[in-house]
């Protein structure tokens, strides 16, 4: 039997008729087609499906859309100004080409912005154990830690 749901998505209110055993990251991709959530393993292993709820990074697929009744939910869509200017972590993976195939960028993004909200001024080490519940099969994360880096640099300056 499908309940009510209510919460502000990307600045948005939306309310849709959910089922109670209905992922939040499947509700995100597929009621509201916003796909820059990934799904990677579906056991909150890798990273990929990293959103913020109510401002903190929290992985999708590991939490019911019944659950954040009332919240606050950012994507990676919606973490760019309303104009399509990049955030500033956003442009800072791709100035620092912390990124290559791409499918856990979005996922990485939420939880370093996440991360330098939280710990604006962290070391390398800092950086790397912040985001180990992110997991990149390509990049090897030396730009991944300096896109993070920069990014920080960028968000103190615009005070994002």
């Amino acid at each position: 039997m499908s309940q009510k749901l209510s919460l502000k998505v990307n600045g948005k209110t939306v309310t849709r008729e959910v089922a109670p055993d209905r992922l939040l990251v499947q509700f995100l991709r597929e009621d509201l087609a916003l796909t820059g959530t990934h799904v990677g393993c579906d056991t909150a292993q890798c990273g990929a499906c990293t959103v913020h709820i109510n401002g903190r990074a929290v992985k999708s697929c590991n939490v019911l859309a019944l659950q954040v009744q009332g919240a606050e939910v950012t994507t990676i869509e919606g973490l760019a100004a309303a104009g399509g200017e990049l955030h500033p972590m956003q442009a800072a993976f791709k100035e620092c080409h912390g990124l290559q195939c791409g499918f856990c960028t979005p996922g990485m993004v939420m939880s370093a912005v996440d991360l330098v909200q939280h710990h604006a001024h962290g070391s390398e080490a800092e950086i790397r154990a912040g985001l180990e519940g992110n997991f990149c099969r390509c990049t090897g994360y030396q730009n991944i830690v300096r896109a993070v880096q920069c990014g920080a640099a960028a968000m103190k300056q615009k005070g994002a």
